[in-house]
């Protein structure tokens, strides 16, 4: 199928560049899934990003990572909700990989400000082909008008943004590089807006392949300021062309505007998990979340949390191995992140297995004892239905959840489906 191939041949190319529980049999949960769009190629195709966005009236926005009407760069649509259940889809915008440099192969999601703008990346095109940061300002007469914030250019301050941006207090905007920077094995960086419009790119840290290397995720904040994320390879060595296993990463700001970076884990260690390409999430007490795509116990990808400690350490315990069981019913290669809802439970996908082999929708509960329990909300790749999810989940006001796949659909584009569960 042509999706496999596309998928295989993405994850492939992310990683080359790029305690042990019970294992615990997946219970299949009473969810239902509906697709609510199906992209055909003109309207955008392949969407890749890590999570959908609402606004406050209840629209979607999100990005495909091919397609359009701009010779196949990818776009950015909207889907609006009709009162008789179906949604409908806006196109707005169209990238391209030949037509100016506004950018191409958008592979993260979206952010909106309050004013209801849109923010995120391009990992290829514009001015030299690395990449752009951009922001998309809808008009009075419903056209969207593209600034590009920053043009990566000679790789300096990186190149290949694949993971999206994120704001902090004053406005500043911040994300990461998989490629360029000091030691060409990517950077985080800062965007900063100038009194005269335009914005200012600062490199806060370039990694050296020791601390990790191929950062494809978007970072986060903590509440005091201090950002985390993970590089898909680099660290402990032997893993993954021998590129490394990958890190998960901390930097903290300091008094005189320069970061500091710290690695928290390298992963790779036994049966730990390999290729961290996802980002990370923090709960109430400052411990992070998030999974590989390879390693475990089954080399199938795990769902990890790391626990900071009085002396700075963080001692990290794995949640959950995929593929348990013979055909990976519980999933395969999560490439997406997690999301918490309000009883602490995690909510992600995998972009294999299942019992159709097209990737799963997962829950995963806590017990009283230390485990974790998983529950299957959805198997794709039926009839009709999506396919390898590559991307996460995220939630509306009464709970439902909401997400892309890559393949599957009417046209084998992609599908953007909700879950009830």
């Amino acid at each position: 199928m042509q999706g496999t191939k596309r998928t295989i041949f993405l994850i492939a190319l992310l990683a080359s560049l790029s305690g042990f529980l019970p294992i615990v049999a997946p219970a299949f949960a009473a969810s239902k899934e509906k697709v609510l769009y199906s992209f055909d190629g003109t309207d955008g195709a392949n969407p890749y990003a890590v999570n959908l966005a609402f606004d406050m009236s209840g629209n979607l926005y999100g990005t495909t990572a091919a397609g359009g009407t701009g010779g196949g760069g990818g776009t950015v649509f909207e889907l609006m909700p009709n009162e008789n259940g179906t949604w409908s889809e806006k196109v707005l915008r169209n990238f391209s990989y030949t037509q100016g440099n506004g950018g191409a192969l958008p592979v993260a999601g979206v952010i909106l400000d309050s004013s209801g703008n849109l923010y995120s990346t391009t990992s290829a095109n514009g001015a030299t082909g690395n990449g752009t940061v951009f922001e998309l300002t809808p008009g009075t007469n419903g056209h969207w008008t593209e600034e590009v914030l920053t043009d990566f250019g000679d790789g300096k301050h990186g190149s290949g943004p694949f993971g999206g941006v994120i704001f902090d207090s004053s406005g500043n905007l911040y994300g990461a590089a998989g490629f360029g920077g000091a030691d060409g094995d990517g950077t985080v960086f800062q965007l900063t807006p100038g009194s005269d419009g335009k914005w200012i790119t600062k490199v806060l840290h370039s990694f050296r392949g020791t601390d990790g290397s191929r950062p494809f995720a978007s970072v986060i904040f903590d509440p005091a300021g201090n950002l985390y994320g993970t590089a898909s390879t680099g660290g402990r060595s032997g893993c993954m062309s021998n590129l490394g296993c990958g890190t998960v990463f901390e930097l903290t700001p300091g008094v005189n505007g320069t970061w500091t970076a710290k690695v928290l884990h390298r992963f790779g260690k036994g049966d730990d998990g390999q290729t961290p390409d996802a980002g990370l999430i923090l709960d109430a007490s400052g411990n992070l979340y998030g999974t590989t795509s390879y390693g475990g116990t089954h080399g199938s990808g795990v769902v990890f949390e790391l626990v900071p400690g009085a002396n700075g350490k963080w001692t990290e315990k794995i949640l959950h191995n995929f593929c348990a069981a013979s055909g990976c019913p519980d999933g395969a290669n999560p490439y997406a992140g997690l999301v918490f809802d309000g009883a602490g439970n995690l909510y992600g996908t995998t972009v294999q297995g299942g019992t159709n082999g097209e990737g799963v929708a997962f829950k995963l509960t806590p017990g009283g004892n230390g485990t974790w329990k998983e529950q299957v909300l959805h198997t794709f790749g039926a009839a009709g239905d999506g396919a390898y999810p590559v991307g996460g989940l995220v939630f509306d006001a009464a709970g439902n959840l909401y997400g892309t796949t890559e393949g599957g659909g009417i046209s084998d584009n992609g599908i953007v489906f909700e879950i009830t569960p």
